[in-house]
């Protein structure tokens, strides 16, 4: 297999990566940071990158439920968005992600 590298553990406990160009020699040390830091990475990226819930998941509805409506919600993004609910939101609808703005 031309140009894949192999990786082989050896009784040192170091990894060592062979190609075509190289031989070098990696500690088990540096492996599990990259492999640390890479998940962290990826988990910053994920939350960064948050998708929002589809309105069925947290039974929207376009009517308010009492005295709770969105555009009384800490996630209400006017006119008709929320942070945390996907599409349209109407200012006078209601799930259960609401969260009553703190009073003044």
């Amino acid at each position: 297999m031309r140009g894949e590298p192999s990786r082989v553990l050896n009784s040192s406990k170091e990894i060592t990566v062979v190609t075509n160009e190289t031989n070098s020699k990696v500690s088990r040390r540096i492996v599990l940071r990259a492999g640390v830091f890479g998940a962290a990475a990826a988990l910053a990226g994920r939350a960064a990158a948050q998708q929002k819930i589809a309105q069925p998941a947290v039974l929207y509805q376009a009517t308010p439920k009492g005295d709770q409506e969105c555009d009384k919600c800490v996630q209400f993004e006017a006119p008709s968005g929320c942070k945390v609910v996907a599409g349209t939101i109407s200012p006078k609808g209601w799930c259960v992600a609401y969260a009553a703005k703190p009073t003044k």
